[in-house]
């Protein structure tokens, strides 16, 4: 009898394995074909005939312009998926990410203070500056987390949120006392068309940071499953605990200050993740950053087109629909008493 039941158990892992390999290499597909269309979209015209024929104006096209948007939209997709995919886990709540635990917030807060006191400095003491205070953000953050009792799905976020406005409040009073608020605006509504070749490059940073979060991501998965069972494991729970968070402000800190803010990417995507495929991190990992990237560059491809030649910004766009996202994944929860 057990070796009946093992058989149809094998069987049925069999074909859920297959199914997900067959989603993953839908999302690949679905990513190679928006990057291809992607680059011939835009003011200037660019065909794919042009290929075989380009001109100099055109080249310059291609290589400032298209590629490194292309390349900016893929890592800040993927990168911003699964810093959400990561504080899910840790904190054990679908509806946390970097948007309602105010880690974009405080990032926002960082440029604003080397916008204050550090006007010559290069774009990586930026984003150190921005790395500090989304940490610290993030682990005040964590601190609230651990004092509420009443730990609802929905209750958490809201803390999350309040937590951010805050941060954002005193990110304006002192923004407009300074007159940046014109500056803090453009750092914190996402936007890729003012990425060029020889800005963007300090966008790569964060894969060596996504390749760290793979390499613990086994560790992430137990640690989500609570302190006491973690450590009766052996897991260094406060230390995983710590690597998640510097991960997670360190990816976001980057992106807020070459792309801008991204609302709602963090929180949906690993959701939609989960629904098909479960709650093991290191399983969702790829389907996670696929599925963000192909989002994102869905998104922006959306933007561009809506009224040409003018475009609506990626952090319009992710926002309109990724809040439509939301509200449906609230009102499933609410449904499946999830």
């Amino acid at each position: 009898m057990n070796i009946i039941i093992n058989k149809k158990e094998y069987r049925i892992w069999s074909v859920r394995r297959k199914f997900d390999g067959m989603k993953i290499w839908y999302l690949v597909v679905a990513l190679i074909v928006l990057s291809f269309v992607s680059l011939f979209i835009g003011v200037s015209d660019l065909t794919p005939l042009d290929l075989f024929t380009m001109t100099e104006d055109q080249w310059q096209t291609l290589t400032v312009s298209r590629i490194p948007r292309l390349a900016s939209i893929i890592i800040a997709g993927m990168s911003m998926s699964i810093c959400g995919l990561i504080m899910q886990q840790l904190t054990r709540n679908k509806f946390v990410s970097p948007t309602t635990a105010g880690t974009l917030d405080s990032a926002s807060l960082g440029i604003l203070v080397s916008l204050m006191f550090f006007t010559a400095a290069t774009p990586l003491f930026k984003a150190g500056i921005a790395f500090l205070f989304a940490l610290a953000g993030t682990f005040v953050f964590m601190k609230i987390l651990e004092k509420v009792q009443f730990k609802d799905p929905i209750f958490i976020p809201l803390v999350g949120l309040m937590f951010g406005n805050i941060i954002g409040s005193v990110t304006t009073f002192f923004a407009y006392r300074n007159d940046l608020i014109q500056n803090m605006n453009s750092w914190m509504f996402g936007d890729f068309s003012l990425i060029i070749g020889g800005q963007y490059e300090l966008i790569y940073l964060a894969l060596p940071v996504l390749l760290l979060a793979y390499f613990f991501a086994n560790r992430f998965t137990v640690a989500g499953m609570g302190e006491e069972f973690a450590v009766n494991l052996g897991l260094n729970y406060r230390q995983v605990i710590n690597i998640g968070l510097i991960i997670v402000a360190m990816v976001t800190s980057v992106i807020v200050l070459i792309v801008g803010a991204i609302p709602f990417l963090g929180l949906i995507i690993p959701n939609i993740v989960t629904i098909y495929l479960g709650d093991h991190l290191k399983k969702s990992l790829h389907h996670t950053a696929l599925l963000g990237a192909v989002f994102v560059l869905f998104c922006d491809i959306l933007g561009r087109l809506i009224i040409f030649p003018y475009e609506i910004s990626i952090g319009l766009t992710v926002g309109v629909i990724g809040s439509a996202v939301f509200i449906y994944l609230l009102v499933r929860r609410r449904h499946y008493g999830l």
